[in-house]
């Protein structure tokens, strides 16, 4: 069920980028998805059986992954020249996902694990509703971008951008998947390994909140490049120092930068190379060769080197993961981030 959902989360984002940026309607495109996910969902209290269960997550995936993407563009349309300040809306998810964990948690002590695909149906359709007051920006403030979506992506740049998202999301892939696993291994509680998960996100939601100065002051290139070098050393540190409560909390302390700057870099980069009508698959290949993509890859392997070569194994690959990123991007990133299309834009 999950190869079905990487699937769909790799080809989705794409068709319904393809979409938004022919029609131009991404507010009604989310609203549409969001509403046919909810539906779908549905689905996962009725059928039984591995091949009916695994066709509903197909559709209920294949339509809320169109969602992300496209609300990220409508998102950075109405910053327009204020996108540093993307981090200062981004947050909230991650504020969300604090409450959704320490509410969940609570739920699930009374009411038992049955009672997860109700929270979760609800979630989807406070979703639905709340894109309903979303209006679609105006398109007098869209820029337009010439050339075709291939010309872009034969740009050095490009290529070396989506490259270096993968690699990124790769070495995160063994940490969401196993890390709960080696912390208990080790020999820490299980109460302790949900607080290490909810300090990660609390420093990334502080380090969001700063984010826009951080662009202002060092650039989106650099900035990204300092996440990946954090990277490398965080994964080392898991590798090496797990039974070392000092160096467990920095290494999740470092998640600030690994996800959090990382992230909201990228968004302004994918901004900035996408612009005007290739901003809704801009923000697609973004999230299927990251998320997709490298999730999927990183995943596969890191289970693979788990069992064969043991725990430690799979953090040291993603430290090389990390480090052939940072070099890539040192050497093909350039120092400016030119739009489709547009005059080159400096952003370091």
């Amino acid at each position: 069920l999950m190869a079905v959902i990487m699937v769909t989360k790799l080809i989705a984002p794409n068709i319904w980028g393809w979409i938004a940026d022919h029609t131009g309607q991404r507010m009604p495109i989310v609203r549409f998805a969001s509403l046919f996910s909810v539906i779908c969902f549905v689905g996962v209290f009725f059928v039984e059986g591995y091949w009916p269960l695994a066709l509903v997550m197909m559709l209920f995936s294949f339509f809320w992954n169109a969602s992300l993407p496209q609300f990220e563009a409508v998102t950075m349309s109405y910053l327009h020249e204020r996108i540093q300040h993307y981090s200062r809306i981004r947050l909230w998810g991650s504020v969300g996902f604090i409450l959704a964990v320490l509410s969940l948690g609570f739920m699930l002590e009374v009411w038992g694990v049955g009672l997860v695909p109700q929270v979760v149906l609800v979630l989807y359709l406070g979703i639905f509703l709340y894109s309903l007051l979303v209006p679609e920006k105006g398109a007098g403030m869209v820029q337009h971008a010439q050339g075709s979506i291939l010309d872009v992506l034969k740009r050095r740049e490009i290529i070396a951008f989506l490259l270096v998202c993968f690699l990124m999301q790769a070495s995160h892939s063994v940490y969401y998947a196993f890390y709960s696993i080696y912390m208990e291994e080790i020999g820490y509680s299980s109460s302790l390994i949900g607080q290490l998960w909810a300090l990660g996100v609390v420093v990334e939601v502080l380090v969001f909140l700063v984010m826009h100065h951080l662009l202002h002051r060092w650039g989106a290139r650099t900035v990204l490049i300092a996440s990946l070098a954090i990277a490398v050393v965080r994964w080392v540190l898991v590798a090496t120092t797990s039974d070392q409560m000092p160096m467990v909390l920095l290494a999740q302390v470092m998640h600030a930068a690994t996800f959090g700057t990382f992230h909201a870099a990228a968004i302004h980069m994918v901004h900035h190379y996408f612009v005007g009508k290739h901003q809704g698959r801009g923000q697609a290949l973004y999230s299927s060769i990251s998320f997709g993509a490298g999730g999927a890859f990183g995943s596969l392997l890191s289970g693979y080197l788990w069992s064969g070569m043991g725990p430690e194994a799979p953090y040291w690959v993603a430290a090389g993961y990390a480090l052939i990123a940072v070099i890539i991007a040192m050497l093909w990133l350039g120092h400016r981030d030119a739009p489709s299309g547009q005059a080159v834009k400096q952003v370091q």
